[in-house]
């Protein structure tokens, strides 16, 4: 525990790009949550944007609002 997985559009994302975001996130679940960086997962999952409604939107922002912590403004 914890796992992170972040959905985003397709976008080029290097190992350099890639391994900042995992050890920024990595850091903030340290510091707000107490585990140790050895149980911290993440993925990074492209979504095709024509998708994004029926596998991101409904079923994770508007079926499950009650535990998001920050909506999206759109």
């Amino acid at each position: 525990m914890p796992h992170v997985n972040i959905k985003h559009f397709p976008t080029p994302v290097d190992a350099e790009q890639s391994a900042r975001l995992v050890a920024a996130i990595t850091a903030a679940l340290q510091e707000n949550l107490g585990c140790t960086e050895d149980a911290v997962s993440i993925a990074l999952e492209p979504v095709d944007p024509d998708q994004w409604n029926e596998r991101v939107y409904q079923p994770e922002i508007v079926q499950r609002a009650e535990l998001l912590h920050k909506q999206p403004n759109y």
